[in-house]
């Protein structure tokens, strides 16, 4: 598996991704969830410019399996969306995109990854978690976060419970 930064005619890719990636939500009773439609080859295209999509890609055509959305929030390294084909899924993949993006973030000296995700999606805030995010309390969540929220609220996101997370990441080497 290599991560890379996604190519422009891939992009496509990523929304099948995405489908694939909501297909598991169905047989956890949110079908709103796996039907809900990944984000617009424009958006998509924006994050790819801006070099904040990176995919993990495999095999000899090197065709991805999972991807990783970035923004920064609350200056922190925001993961705003990480997918992976359930073909790929249990084997490292989203661990190893947010693990890229956590050595994007320390090189660019900052001391946190942050997500919001589903509190009892097991694949979710408990999976998280285990690779070091912790739940945030409601005085720890910063304006662009509590802004995030709302717009997931808007979305019909509240619809089961969610929450905010952060990991912290060590100082740049020699900061």
């Amino acid at each position: 598996m290599r991560i890379r930064p996604v190519r422009r005619a891939e992009l496509p890719l990523l929304q099948d991704i995405e489908r694939a990636a909501g297909e598991p939500f169905r047989a956890f009773g949110m079908a709103a969830i796996a039907d809900d439609e990944p984000p617009p080859l424009g958006v998509l295209e924006e994050y790819a410019r801006a070099g904040r999509c990176w995919v993990a890609a495999e095999g000899p055509d090197d065709r991805p399996v999972g991807y990783l959305l970035a923004d920064r929030v609350d200056g922190a390294a925001h993961v705003e969306q990480v997918s992976v084909t359930p073909a790929a899924a249990r084997r490292g993949v989203g661990r190893a995109l947010i693990a890229h993006l956590a050595d994007r973030a320390v090189a660019e000296g900052l001391d946190a990854l942050t997500l919001t995700t589903f509190a009892s999606v097991p694949w979710n805030a408990p999976y998280y978690e285990r690779i070091g995010f912790r739940t945030l309390a409601a005085d720890e969540v910063g304006e662009g976060l509590r802004e995030i929220r709302a717009r997931e609220a808007e979305h019909g996101l509240d619809r089961w419970p969610r929450v905010c997370m952060r990991r912290e990441l060590p100082a740049r080497p020699g900061a």
